[in-house]
């Protein structure tokens, strides 16, 4: 079995406030003395917005890119009681318990396309991974890529799986293009997506897949389903249908590059 597994550290201290978040993500220090951006569970989108960065960081490391760690992060109850800022502390006294935090990368500069060229084969796996997980926030204005030691990291995939806001008909949501490629800053570069579509999926097999998924901590998954073993398992059955049916969000995005040049 994959043997894919998260570290758990405790939160010691809030540093700042990250503002382009517009769930109010911060640095926060931990007890293994490292600093994390931390994405809450009271933020605006709550647990959803953490799956979705959960699944889309560990699918996005299996398939080698460079993702910065992703932590558990508990939030103990008296954290957060001496934060002057009224909007903050209600944010900490709604994120007591299990949080997600991504190891920070001090001194890490936002890609920018026109000063970072990057290859046509990595902008296609890129652009590949961002139509399988639906993620709509990769786009000029927001790249949510970081330059650090002259390696390109990818970030933030909380706005990844959008499907799962709702559950409306979500296992044909699976086997529909990815349409809002079309904005992706990379798409352009992005012209051996057939080639990529079959390395990837080699990779991402229907264990892999399951293994990402429980990750997922039960007390994030409520609401939807009956159980929390029926909601873990339509998260995988989302992914594993999606794979089956790339050949359509790969079509999408070829047509959608030639229409936008």
């Amino acid at each position: 079995m994959d043997n894919t597994e998260l570290r758990t550290v405790n939160v010691t201290r809030y540093v700042t406030p990250l503002r382009e978040g517009g769930s109010l993500p911060a640095i926060a220090e931990a007890d293994d003395g490292f600093l994390y951006v931390l994405k809450f569970r009271g933020a605006g989108q709550g647990v959803k917005a953490l799956v979705a960065e959960l699944i889309g960081g560990e699918i996005a490391r299996k398939l080698g890119f460079k993702i910065p760690e992703i932590v558990f992060a508990n939030l103990d109850e008296a954290f957060g009681r001496t934060e002057p800022d009224e909007e903050i502390q209600d944010l900490l006294k709604a994120s007591v318990g299990l949080n997600l935090a991504l190891h920070y990368l001090q001194g890490a500069i936002t890609f920018d396309a026109s000063v970072t060229k990057v290859d046509a084969k990595l902008a296609s796996q890129i652009v590949w991974l961002d139509c399988l997980l639906t993620n709509v926030d990769r786009t000029a204005r927001n790249t949510n890529m970081l330059v650090w030691h002259k390696e390109l990291w990818l970030i933030d995939h909380g706005a990844a799986l959008y499907f799962h806001h709702s559950w409306h008909n979500w296992l044909e949501q699976a086997k529909k293009p990815f349409l809002q490629v079309k904005d992706h800053v990379l798409l352009q570069q992005a012209t051996e997506l057939d080639i990529v579509d079959q390395e990837f999926k080699a990779i991402l097999t229907e264990e892999v897949i399951l293994s990402i998924v429980n990750l997922i901590p039960d007390e994030w998954l409520t609401g939807e389903f009956g159980t929390t073993e029926e909601h873990r398992a339509a998260y995988a059955q989302f992914l594993i249908t999606r794979l089956a049916n790339s050949g359509i969000f790969v079509k999408e995005a070829q047509h959608a590059a030639e229409n936008t040049i």
